[in-house]
């Protein structure tokens, strides 16, 4: 039984959207990893269409310029950062269990790209003194994690758990500074035991900023991410 052109016609169109999306898709994860070992700078629509098997100007039917390219994969990058670190900490309860989910699921990424490169860290150096739309879209994804993560620090000020001269931003900071702090350590100088001592580190920072109840009471984990 034949189908009436009326209905082939919009399905023809819906497969070919389908797979358009599959097709970005792909050049999106294949330019992601290129990113990571060459930096956003590493990007180009010729490099990308040699990794992924295409031509120049498939790639750029998809991505009309380098900068949209580099947007993108900025995008993707931090869509995937919130999957894998955000969203399942949600599961803890609010407090010190969510802040310790955070930075426990964030410690897991980082041991990763320890050796795959993070996107946030090499994309801070080669646009640091740049203006333009791809810094403004690496400045806005860091800063909507900070916006998380400090939102996980203020909520365990709000239940008590930590003293009341703590400054979100400051233990923010000291945070993020043992992140940045790892990467440097066992990406660049490839010392032996930091990231057990970054999981230290954090538990210090916590010790130091709970309640004198909370950091008596507090069992601080002792989890291991190999290197």
């Amino acid at each position: 039984m034949s189908t009436p052109h009326s209905t082939r016609a919009p399905l023809e169109a819906a497969r070919s959207l389908h797979k358009g999306q599959q097709t970005r898709a792909a050049i999106l994860d294949a330019a992601l990893g290129l990113a990571s070992q060459m930096g956003l700078e590493g990007l180009s629509i010729g490099a990308l269409a040699e990794v992924a098997g295409m031509s120049k100007s498939g790639v750029f039917a998809h991505f009309g310029s380098r900068e949209e390219l580099q947007i993108s994969v900025i995008r993707e990058y931090h869509q995937r950062f919130e999957q894998e670190v955000f969203y399942p900490a949600l599961a803890a309860p609010r407090g010190v269990p969510r802040l310790r989910a955070l930075f426990d699921n964030w410690m897991k990424r980082t041991s990763i790209e320890i050796d795959s490169g993070c996107i946030y860290i090499s994309g801070a150096i080669e646009f640091g003194d740049r203006t333009g739309l791809v810094r403004d879209a690496l400045v806005s994804s860091v800063m909507t994690w900070h916006a998380a993560m400090k939102r996980a620090i203020e909520h365990c000020k709000e239940l008590g758990q930590l003293r009341d001269e703590v400054s979100p931003e400051q233990m923010l900071f000291e945070i993020h500074g043992l992140i940045l702090a790892l990467h440097y350590e066992a990406r660049f100088l490839q010392t032996p035991g930091s990231i057990d001592r970054a999981i230290t580190g954090f538990n210090n920072i916590l010790a130091r900023c709970s309640q004198p109840a909370a950091a008596k009471a507090l069992t601080l984990s002792t989890q291991t991410i190999k290197e």
